[in-house]
């Protein structure tokens, strides 16, 4: 399934969402267990599947940059718990509808995605006591949630459509880089910015530059890290 391998990096790769949601007191909220390190992106100390920070991570390691809004999503890939709190977890299978192509690669198999694709996402969680449904995601990923629309990194793989790593799914509502879904929760360029002041001085992560930037800085940025 496409997003049972985090994107997530080290703890340290993300430090401005992680710090405004810990600063905003709901890290507390969306604290997963040990089973979820293997099914939810962006969580835990885990390796990307590719590098995903920079332009030049994106336009050599994917496939195509689209921007994409989930437009429907069903539940996926249930697991049933015999004891514990939860009585079972799932996925979501989720379709997205391509607003815009980017960037595509010339390197690799042609897998247009123009029409819209299908990718695995987090889903919930069911406590046995009381049959409560509580989102699976993590302080420093996005959950993929309709009604929003994000910038993604895909990369074609064994199991279908994924992203890079965790560098390589950034809100965009409005066609506004960081603004928008994050980690189930909705928020605005400006609580990004304000969580910058806790970021490395020496973070060079494409979301870093493009903040609060539209589709065509993007798109300058990945096409003049593909002419390097």
């Amino acid at each position: 399934m496409p997003w049972n391998r985090p994107y997530g990096g080290s703890a340290a790769s993300r430090p401005v969402i992680t710090a405004f949601v810990a600063l905003a007191g709901v890290a507390a909220a969306v604290l997963i267990g040990r089973e979820g390190l293997t099914t939810v992106p962006g969580c835990g100390l885990v390796s990307d599947p590719h590098p995903s920070q920079t332009a030049r991570d994106w336009v050599t390691h994917a496939d195509h940059v689209v921007v994409a809004s989930p437009q429907r999503e069903r539940e996926s890939n249930r697991r049933d718990f015999a004891s514990g709190q939860y009585r079972y977890q799932t996925d979501r299978t989720v379709t997205f509808r391509v607003d815009e192509v980017l960037w595509s690669s010339t390197a690799r198999p042609d897998r247009p995605v123009a029409k819209g694709f299908d990718m695995t996402a987090p889903g919930w969680r069911v406590y046995r006591a009381n049959g409560h449904r509580a989102k699976r995601t993590a302080a420093d990923a996005p959950r993929l949630e309709i009604g929003h629309t994000y910038l993604l990194a895909l990369r074609w793989g064994p199991e279908g459509w994924n992203v890079l790593g965790e560098g390589a799914a950034v809100p965009f509502d409005d066609g506004v880089a960081d603004r928008g879904e994050w980690c189930g929760r909705v928020l605005s360029e400006g609580d990004v910015a304000r969580g910058e002041l806790f970021s490395r001085k020496a973070d060079i992560s494409l979301e870093k530059a493009i903040l609060g930037e539209d589709a065509r800085t993007v798109k300058s940025l990945l096409e003049r890290a593909a002419r390097k």
